[in-house]
């Protein structure tokens, strides 16, 4: 390899594509759409594809992100909303939970996030990777559980961006259960659903634990560290050992590190990085081709036609065509 390295809008966009909603107690079509209640909200609505399964107390529903532009999202309903993220990887953006910080790591996958219910969720992302993402909602006051755990009185405390197998396991088996018909799945569904809230509460009781280094990846701070000084030196040619030293690792662990965090090697990463730079400045029709070439890093206009036309599937002057 070379080692040098080249406002929210209110649309419901979850149940409105591809909706395969399920009941499998059996309802009527009237009784199914009375329990169907508020979700994430997205914003361009055509943002997502997703499957929903509801059953008592409990509502699962997949979310599949479908292209890598901009959106935004927003969430606050009488009900907790637990998200797991298969895989979440940005440019930029932030997420946010009322009552905590917000947090603006961009590679977030296998992560969890819980939203008491009454607490505002909401954020905002340009997608590196297409963003896939498991949501359960959690109804405190029908849920079957213990009434002796008093559930629905519970304060349950926020949580962003953190890890944990027995919730992710719980999630990953309703996530499975969607479709079916199956009486008996449905009183597994519910079991499950019952089993999400005790698991809730083990999570709010106990002590927080020491966060597990990422196994194979950067760690957090690698990650902001070493795309900040992507993003501050983009237009210039660093070496991989440069960067590399910065998260001190050797060249040979830092790239399988970030191809491990991010799904390619750093030199591609860089090369998306000066392209998605060029896109914005491709909006000022006052600058040349040429211009934009050699503030984004490039030799000249045919390497950077080239290397855009190849990413884009447009030319430049096409691409800003399509913005006029």
């Amino acid at each position: 390899m070379d080692r040098s390295i080249g406002s929210y809008r209110n649309q419901r966009t979850i149940g409105s594509h591809q909706d395969a909603s399920v009941s499998p107690s059996g309802a009527s079509a009237p009784e199914l759409l009375g329990r169907q209640m508020a979700t994430v909200d997205f914003s361009p609505a055509e943002v997502v594809r997703h499957q929903t399964a509801h059953w008592r107390g409990v509502e699962v529903e997949t979310v599949q992100v479908i292209n890598l532009e901009h959106f935004e999202y927003s969430f606050k309903q009488q009900r907790h909303l637990l998200v797991a993220v298969e895989q979440g990887v940005r440019y930029d953006g932030e997420t946010f939970v009322e009552g905590l910080p917000a947090s603006t790591v961009r590679n977030y996958s296998r992560k969890l996030i819980f939203v008491p219910a009454g607490r505002r969720f909401s954020g905002e992302q340009s997608p590196r990777l297409l963003t896939r993402s498991i949501c359960v909602y959690v109804d405190p006051r029908t849920v079957p559980v213990d009434p002796d755990l008093r559930f629905a009185e519970q304060d349950l405390e926020p949580r962003l961006l953190f890890e944990d197998d027995g919730l992710w396991q719980t999630i990953r088996k309703l996530k499975a259960l969607i479709g079916s018909t199956d009486a008996g799945e449905r009183m597994y569904a519910e079991a499950l659903g019952g089993l999400l809230a005790h698991e809730l509460l083990r999570l709010h009781r106990a002590a927080p634990a020491p966060r597990p280094a990422a196994r194979g990846g950067l760690a957090g701070w690698q990650q902001n560290r070493v795309i900040d000084f992507m993003e501050e030196h983009l237009a210039e040619n660093i070496s991989l050992d440069v960067l590399a030293e910065l998260v001190r690792l050797s060249p040979y662990h830092f790239l399988r590190s970030f191809k491990q965090s991010f799904g390619e090697p750093p030199h591609r990463y860089w090369t998306g990085r000066r392209i998605e730079r060029a896109k914005a400045l491709l909006a000022d029709p006052r600058t040349s081709i040429t211009n934009i070439a050699f503030d984004v890093g490039f030799s000249g206009t045919s390497a950077f036609s080239a290397t855009f036309h190849r990413i884009t599937g447009q030319t430049p002057t096409d691409y800003r065509r399509s913005l006029e």
